[in-house]
Order: structure tokens, then sequence, then C-alpha cells
């Protein structure tokens, strides 16, 4: 995804102080262990070339995480995307490239479908 600044996102870089959001997203960006995460999911999330262009895997997988720790709903973790530049950040996608709340059902749903 574009790695362009949007304003809302140069705007929370210039800010002078952390919000506790920040501090705590900053902490779990540290101690996941993402690489882990990601490669005992990447054999079951779509690749690129079959149907439409999958989120890149992180940022989904981010976003899930988002919902667990803030106990968000799929269409309230999109409006949350939309409005909090820090979760954007966290799940490192800007505001032209947030996930529908069906996109995100689907990705948890495969989660559920893979520990079962």
């Amino acid at each position: 995804m574009s790695k362009q600044l949007s304003f809302t996102d140069l705007e929370q870089t210039l800010k002078k102080k952390q919000t506790r959001r920040e501090i705590f997203l900053a902490e779990m960006d540290k101690v996941m262990p993402w690489d882990k995460l990601e490669a005992a999911i990447a054999p079951f999330y779509p690749k690129a070339g079959n149907g439409s262009r999958p989120y890149p895997l992180s940022s989904m997988l981010r976003i899930y995480y988002l919902q667990q720790w803030y106990a968000l709903s799929d269409p309230s973790m999109e409006e949350s995307l939309y409005e909090i530049a820090s979760m954007r950040h966290f799940a490192q996608i800007n505001i032209d490239t947030v996930p529908d709340e069906i996109t995100l059902l689907n990705f948890r749903h495969l989660l559920e479908k893979q520990t079962d």
C-alpha cells in the first residue's frame, strides 16, 4: 500500500504529546512476535492474483489485534481506523486503504477456521 502521508497522518507525526493509546501500541509493536504470527498465517492467506488484491497480511493481523485489545466489532473497527490516526499508523495503512467491515470479518473467519 502507499507510504505517502495524508494530512491527518502528517499532523499526527508533528504533535508534541503521545497519548496512552500511542504508548500502548508502540509497546505492542515491539513485544508482539509479528514475524512468527505472519509465518503461521501466510500459507492460508490469499495471494495476489487470485481475485482482488488482498490487503497486506501484516496490516490485517495488526487490525485483528486492535479489535481484540479494544473489544471492537468489525463495523466499529472500520470506523475507528477512519477516525483514529494512531490505529492506522499501528496497522501500517493510510486513510485511503482502510479495509471495510466485510474484509475484517472474512479475515477473522480465516483465523478462526485455522484454529479449529
